[in-house]
């Protein structure tokens, strides 16, 4: 059974008020750094007094208040076959 992705949506609000979903796990948190699993790979967002606002992981809905000074995707590994191939 293939997995169904999460639209990834992400509005960012004078740099105070950060909505996305598409969000399937929160990996790491605190007042400078959030880290999360989404539907397009893992996202870091450093800033400061970083607060997690909203957390819905069955909508994979998020939103963080504080202020953001980076947003930076970090591209998926590759696995397998193509992992080994490319080395």
């Amino acid at each position: 059974m293939e997995e169904q992705r999460l639209p990834h949506k992400m509005q960012l609000n004078e740099r105070r008020e950060l909505t996305m979903t598409g969000v399937t796990e929160v990996v790491s948190f605190d007042e400078s750094a959030v880290v999360l699993r989404t539907s397009l790979g893992s996202l870091l967002i450093q800033g400061k007094q970083l607060q997690l606002k909203t957390l819905s992981l069955d909508g994979g809905q998020v939103a963080v208040e504080g202020t953001v000074s980076a947003l930076v995707y970090e591209e998926p590994r590759q696995t397998g076959f193509w992992r080994r191939l490319l080395g």
